[in-house]
Parts: structure tokens; sequence; C-alpha cells
């Protein structure tokens, strides 16, 4: 944004985009076809999975992963269900579990890398839980090794929402591939851009025959013969209007899968100027006194960079506002504590233990934005006003 110092993102849009979008008008088709379906094709190829399934957002792709297992014969879950999360994500991680009828238990976050804390995750396992969504937030990766020993054996789903972690590894494989479903947001703010856009992955392909019953209002039309869910019609007149399940209209528009494959094609390099970008901030930040900055796990796509003030009492509102007043755009890190968030009334829910890291980042944290190209003079100039500030 003109003027700003450090905005907490900006587009990595070119001609190529923009050459993209005229194809789709001078195509004449706008609704899905296939522009979209060689997205999903190419997307899937690039993160390694076997399906993919693209939607308008990356909250709707949270909403029909949920759904998918709701209606699944091989992976089902059941309105009462216990599901763990992470106290700190967005809210979209969070509500299609409360619109399922899933018992939401909320467990604290690590105080390094603000994912889930994987011993108390281990104490809040019951004989009831029966699904884990676990969160990669601000593009780092959970220790997915020791996530997988402590539900090895166990009868529990694994769900990534993966939305702020596009990019992001562990020991060699992507984020989002390692669940039974895994999320991801192509919003203007992420890694690449549709504008609007999410995307679903999954290795299964009843889930994958679910998925698409969902994103088109529950239809049979998108299904082929020998499906899962129903037989088809041997006249394709009677699958036009045929509805199996209660689905939604969570379509995205040729646009988006056009600018999508383009925007694809520039991941490894935004990534790669992400993680330039995060070196210098880890060397301006990382030992700073007074403050405590996201560890890394795997290797992360640094979506973007979290700083949490240690021993100064109410000191984030107001180094906020001198970082903005400077340039600086600033936000809440995601939801903060979730359960302080006024939605959670709706939920059916409980928390594991006590969730001090999760407050800590709450009424401690923030984030600043990262980009795909250099901005070390930015991150030099944003030390030097947190300097001034911790140590007036």
């Amino acid at each position: 944004m003109k003027g700003q110092l450090l905005p907490l993102a900006t587009s990595s849009w070119d001609h190529r985009e923009i050459e993209a979008i005229h194809e789709v008008i001078a195509s004449n088709q706008f609704t899905m076809s296939d522009r979209v379906k060689k997205y999903e094709t190419e997307f899937a190829e690039k993160i390694g999975s076997r399906f993919c399934i693209m939607v308008n957002s990356g909250s709707s792709a949270n909403l029909l992963a949920v759904g998918a297992l709701r209606f699944s014969k091989s992976f089902p879950l059941h309105a009462g269900d216990e599901v763990i999360v992470p106290a700190v994500s967005w809210s979209t991680t969070f509500a299609p579990l409360q619109q399922y009828g899933l018992k939401v238990k909320f467990v604290d976050i690590d105080r390094q890398n603000l994912n889930l804390d994987l011993d108390r995750l281990s104490e809040a396992i019951t004989s009831k839980t029966r699904a884990i969504f676990c969160v990669n937030l601000l593009g780092n990766s959970i220790a997915y090794r020791e996530l997988e020993n402590i539900i090895k054996g166990r009868d529990i789903l694994l769900l990534e929402d993966n939305c702020e972690s596009l990019g992001a590894t562990f020991e060699g494989k992507n984020t989002g591939t390692f669940g039974l479903l895994g999320t991801f947001s192509s919003f203007f703010s992420h890694h690449i851009s549709t504008m609007e856009g999410g995307m679903i992955a999954t290795e299964e392909e009843e889930l994958y025959e679910i998925l698409l019953s969902l994103r088109a209002h529950g239809w049979t039309r998108d299904l082929k013969k020998g499906n899962s869910l129903i037989e088809k019609n041997k006249v394709s007149f009677y699958d036009s209007f045929r509805f199996v399940l209660p689905g939604y209209n969570l379509r995205p528009l040729e646009f988006s899968g056009a600018v999508g494959s383009v925007q694809l094609s520039k991941l490894d390099e935004i990534v790669d100027g992400r993680r330039r970008n995060a070196r210098e901030f880890q060397k301006l930040f990382a030992d700073k006194e007074g403050i405590r900055i996201q560890k890394e796990t795997g290797d992360s796509s640094w979506f973007g960079f979290a700083i949490i003030i240690e021993k100064l009492e109410t000191a984030r509102d107001e180094l906020v506002q001198i970082l903005e007043s400077k340039g600086v755009e600033c936000r809440p890190i995601v939801s903060g504590n979730f359960v302080r968030n006024a939605a959670v009334k709706y939920f059916d829910y409980e928390v594991s233990g006590a969730l001090e890291n999760s407050d800590e980042l709450h009424d401690n944290g923030f984030f600043i934005g990262n980009q795909h190209y250099d901005i070390t003079s930015e991150l030099r100039e944003t030390e030097k006003i947190i300097s001034s500030f911790l140590h007036k």
C-alpha cells in the first residue's frame, strides 16, 4: 500500500494474471469449468496429493472438509463427537465443527512455535476423542512425527487447517498432506492469491466424491459412474437436478482457476522470497530482550512475523499504535485465544487444562507482514522502532 513502510500484504500479480482473466472473458465461460479443473490437477501435483478440489474460500474448504466426514461411511464423524483443536486459529477453523454439531475441545498452544502444544494434546485425548483439527499457524508446521506418535493406534482422525501455510514442509513433505483432509486458502493476503479461493486435499476417493457433491448443491451431476454415493442414471437428464446430500454452492469462478494456475507457477519463487526475509527477521529479532518470536518447525513458508512482548504489561497496544503511526501494519495473532471471543457462546465445548500460552498471545502478541519481495530495509527500520520502544 502506497505510503506504508511495511504493509500486511501486497499483490503478487503481474501481466500474466491479467492476461489469464482476459482469456476467460474471451472464452465466455465464466462459471466453474475446465480452468478450475486444470488448476485443481496442478495443485494436487504440486503438493503431492491424489485429489484436490477448489472452492470459493479457505473457510469454505474447512466447512466442506468437516462436512465430508459427517457424510462419510469410511471415516464418519457424528453429532456430539469430540474434536480437539488449538485455542488459537481463524474463526472458521472452529465454526464448521459447531455447525455440524460436534463437541469442540480447546487445547493450549506451544509457547514457542504457536501450534498445538503436543504435551497438552496428549493429556487431552480421551476415549471420546474422534478427531484432531491441527493448524499450521502463520506458515509454521506442527511437529508431525510427534503428533503421529501420539495418535498412533487410536481411532482418531487427523485434519489439517493449512490455510496460512502453503509451501511449508516438514521433513520434505508438504504440510496439508499429512492428514485425512488438508485445507488451503488463496485469499489476497496469502502466499498465492486468486483474491478469494480455497482448496481441499485428500487421498481418499470417497471423501473426494462427497466433496464434489457438497460443493455444488449436493447434486450428483459431477459424480462419475461407479461412485460410492449413488448409482448414476443411464440417461444424464435425470442426474442434472438430482440431489444426494444437503450441500451448498461453494463453487469458484473460472477467473479463479485461471489466475490460480499462474500464481501456482510462482509459488516456489514466492516462498523463497518469504524465507529470505524470514532469515533477516530472525537475525534482527530472535535474541532481542523483551520480545519473543515464533520458533520455526520444519521449513516454514512464513505467512507473517509473530511478535510477543514479554514482561511489559499492557505494552502491546501502545507499541502497535506506534508501529502503525510509522506505517507498519499490525494485526492480532489470528483469533488470539478463541475462547475469549463472543462467538464461543454458541459452541458445545470444553477447555482442557489452562490456556495460559494462548492468553499470553492474546494479550501481548501481534504480527507484522511478510512479502514475496526483499523487505530487508523495512525490517531493519521496524527493528529500530521496536528497540526504541523497549528501551525508552
